[in-house]
């Protein structure tokens, strides 16, 4: 399948407002793969498939989630809003042939993150929250870490997410938690290193 293929079944999937979105996360993770190393193919590929499933019914999600033997059955206890991950992976897996498995996790983990991320899936992950048509306190302070250090963007990504989800008093999936104490060990490790 051609790009132009690819974008119009991405299309097929979502308002033009998230399409819109879509783009610019895919033209973001390619300037980020740029700067720090990672393929970029690889990144474009991610950002158009990251939201294929996020306008999918939620029952349509859910029956996904609970036959798959992939995806954890705890994900269903937190917020709606974490499963359009998961279950895009499965389904441009089986449905658009996408075999890379490193596409593949970046899908999967680009709304909770997770301990040990791969490079392109911390690409993705913080294309998805800086892209240009996201407006809202904090973001810009982000855009300027992701110019000059990667990890400590995310940190910063990652604690303004939870920190927005515990005034929101919504339930924080564990996996998010733990890849920001991953992160700040990580940041504490190099720090101590230098």
């Amino acid at each position: 399948m051609n790009r132009d293929e690819l974008l119009s079944k991405v299309k097929e999937q979502m308002t033009d407002h998230r399409f819109t979105h879509t783009l610019g996360v895919a033209s973001t993770a390619v300037a980020l793969a740029e700067r720090y190393g990672a393929d970029q193919q690889k990144a474009e590929l991610a950002g158009f498939l990251h939201d294929f499933c996020k306008y999918w019914d939620k029952s349509r999600m859910k029956e996904w989630i609970e036959q798959s033997d992939r995806i954890p059955d705890d994900l269903l206890r937190y917020d709606k809003e974490l499963w359009h991950a998961p279950v895009a992976a499965l389904v441009v897996e089986r449905d658009l042939h996408i075999e890379d498995a490193e596409v593949l996790n970046a899908i999967r983990f680009h709304t909770s993150g997770r301990p040990g991320m791969s490079l392109l899936e911390r690409i993705l992950w913080l294309a998805d929250y800086i892209e240009p048509g996201r407006h809202f306190p904090g973001v810009e302070e982000v855009r300027e870490l992701a110019n000059q250090d990667l990890n400590r963007a995310l940190v910063k990504a990652l604690g303004n997410t939870i920190t927005f989800l515990v005034k929101q008093q919504k339930r924080i999936y564990p996996l998010t938690i733990d890849t920001y104490n991953d992160l700040v060990q990580e940041l504490d490790r190099q720090e101590r290193s230098s």
